[in-house]
């Protein structure tokens, strides 16, 4: 198959982390926080339902996000420079959608050569001191269907496909996506079952053979 217009997830797709997760181990919270992520990621809660409540804990200030945004690069998934060279090489679209958190991610996208524009995520605000003080509430990422209704944007511009690992990324088929489910992080039976291809990994190059 083709498509004009190739979006990725970030977390346990592009880079072996749950971002948020990791704020919640620095912050002293990572088990709790974990537990809470995987519900979501597996369909067994709505993403809304988790997502002001894992922030409200973390309190997640400057320092950690850049902190993370380090992370997110440490850890990338084997092949994924790859993946954006070649897809840049055949003049593809490629997108990130992720209900992460969007200043964390953007280093990671700016090192493979996606502009800002590109980076669909959760803007988080901080107060003059660099301390927490809130996140973009009305995001349609930071609630269930969110994927969906970004995806059905971009796929005004042409054939488009989604990679990642979670029940959220399924969203996409909702707005006519193809899903190429990413088992190489992590492998989610749900995900397994109804994305329209699935690969193992655990690298990211196998996707490619699908798009």
């Amino acid at each position: 198959m083709s498509f004009d217009v190739i979006c990725f997830d970030c977390d346990s797709t592009l880079s072996k982390i749950e971002g948020i997760d990791e704020l919640g181990r620095r912050a002293g919270l990572g088990d709790e926080l974990a537990k809470l992520t995987d519900a979501a990621m597996n369909g067994i809660v709505p993403l809304e339902a988790v997502y002001e409540q894992r922030l409200a804990l973390i309190k997640p200030d400057r320092a950690s996000i850049d902190w993370l945004a380090g992370l997110y690069i440490a850890e990338q998934v084997e092949g994924v420079k790859n993946v954006f060279s070649a897809l840049a090489r055949q003049g593809k679209q490629v997108h990130i959608i992720s209900g992460g958190l969007r200043a964390a991610i953007l280093p990671l996208a700016h090192l493979l050569g996606l502009p800002e524009s590109h980076v669909h995520a959760v803007d988080i605000y901080f107060n003059a001191d660099g301390s927490y003080r809130d996140y973009e509430r009305d995001s349609p990422l930071a609630r269930t269907g969110g994927k969906a209704v970004v995806a059905g944007l971009l796929g005004k511009r042409g054939a488009l496909v989604m990679i990642g690992d979670g029940k959220t990324d399924l969203e996409a088929q909702q707005a006519g996506a193809y899903v190429i489910g990413f088992g190489g992080v992590v492998d989610r039976p749900i995900v397994r079952e109804k994305a329209d291809v699935y690969v193992i990994g655990p690298n990211l190059d196998a996707v490619l053979i699908h798009i």
